[in-house]
């Protein structure tokens, strides 16, 4: 069996072994009045949360917080190391980088330990008879549970990630939206054989996932390429060096919308099934649905966007790389000029590639509401899918080019 082929095994078992404990409720609830929940709260925050983890939500299981605490706990971590340079030090060591993911696992576990007691509660507030067994109890179980369940999903990314093929925390909420898009596409059938939706809704809603999929997909490969050159001549051709440095248009990728969501989704689940009015009136408007949410997310995802390139390019290290190489960009000097001329280009990238994800996010998303379609469906979602895809078929495409070249020198020795 070929390295490529293992890996590939790798991925799918554990994606799979994910999508069984979806199906592994909390004990001491009647799901069928959990979906009776969830169906009268069809279009909140609650209905894109499930899409996220894969209908694990309305099945109320172990994994229904999904991988979001973890996320919400790296955004924590990352914002406290831009802040405290001694924390920020920690991710460039590699023992300090083992503490740096330790820190966020034991975040991970508070941030989901305080959301399941609220979803919890929530739920219980919300339809007492969804309980069977003691309230209490139940705190205790879906508490000890959902965190369980939270942290499995972190070592499953992690095991993806390591042994398998792309990133393990990507491709779990990957196969999460996914997962759900075929009860979505009967949902959709459904509501045209009831007459809810006609045919040129559905052709609109067609329509709106063609262009945001398309607009997604030329943004996504889109490039700036920086020409260099050698001091030698001849060295590109010898090395097999490229002659440029190539500068995603979108560099953050798809973090800032999942940031947002996540930041989104936190205050939701601690305020589900709240009886304080003032309370209630702040969780209608964080939905999804409403003008506030949607601003809200525009202004996180351009925030996130910068401060994530922010933290990926580094253009003083490319800049020390190239001269290193004995390279420079073609009409810029070596040094502080091509690191300034770096940090241009990246902020004109950036202030395009902000502005393309808060939109993508939030306009199509709004564009579906004032259709009057009754399910979610948003940018974010399809920007993942693709955007995951696109990435873990390149690094499928280097493991098998990978591959080729070590068949190819094997067959040479011999």
């Amino acid at each position: 069996m070929s390295n490529l082929t293992q890996k590939i095994l790798i991925t799918l078992g554990f994606l799979l072994l994910y999508r069984l404990f979806s199906y592994i409720t909390v004990p001491g609830v009647d799901v069928d009045v959990i979906k009776t929940i969830f169906n009268n709260n069809a279009g909140n925050m609650l209905q894109m949360a499930n899409m996220f983890s894969g209908n694990a939500i309305e099945k109320f299981s172990i994994i229904s917080l999904g991988i979001m605490p973890y996320i919400t706990a790296s955004i924590i971590m990352e914002l406290v190391a831009a802040s405290f340079p001694s924390i920020g030090k920690l991710k460039k060591e590699k023992d300090g980088m083992q503490k740096y993911m330790q820190i966020i696992k034991y975040s991970t576990i508070f941030i989901a330990f305080v959301q399941s007691i609220g979803v919890a509660v929530g739920v219980y507030a919300l339809d007492p008879t969804s309980i069977l067994i003691d309230k209490n109890l139940f705190i205790f179980l879906a508490m000890l549970t959902m965190v369980t369940g939270t942290m499995i999903l972190v070592w499953i990314g992690e095991q993806i990630t390591q042994k398998g093929l792309g990133n393990g925390i990507s491709l779990i909420i990957f196969a999460g939206i996914v997962s759900g898009l075929p009860s979505a596409i009967v949902g959709t059938f459904e509501l045209m054989n009831t007459g809810e939706m006609n045919l040129i809704v559905l052709l609109g809603l067609i329509a709106i996932i063609a262009i945001t999929t398309l607009v997604i997909i030329y943004v996504e490969l889109g490039e700036r390429k920086i020409p260099i050159s050698y001091v030698k001549q001849g060295e590109i051709q010898s090395t097999g060096i490229s002659n440029f440095i190539p500068i995603k248009v979108n560099i953050a990728g798809i973090i800032p919308p999942i940031f947002a969501s996540a930041i989104l989704m936190f205050p939701t689940s601690m305020l589900s099934g709240t009886k304080n009015e003032t309370l209630m009136y702040i969780n209608d408007l964080l939905q999804p649905s409403g003008y506030l949410y949607n601003i809200i997310t525009f202004l996180l995802v351009i925030f996130f966007a910068y401060f994530y390139t922010s933290i990926v390019f580094n253009s003083k290290e490319i800049s020390q790389n190239l001269q290193k190489q004995n390279a420079y960009i073609q009409g810029i000097r070596p040094g502080p000029a091509t690191e300034e001329y770096l940090n241009t280009i990246v902020s004109r990238l950036t202030l395009f590639g902000s502005f393309y994800l808060a939109l993508i996010t939030t306009v199509p998303w709004i564009i579906v509401q004032s259709m009057g379609i009754p399910f979610y469906f948003g940018g974010t979602l399809v920007l993942i899918i693709v955007q995951v895809a696109v990435d873990t078929m390149k690094k499928f495409q280097a493991e098998y080019n990978n591959e080729n070249m070590k068949t190819k020198l094997n067959s040479s020795k011999l």
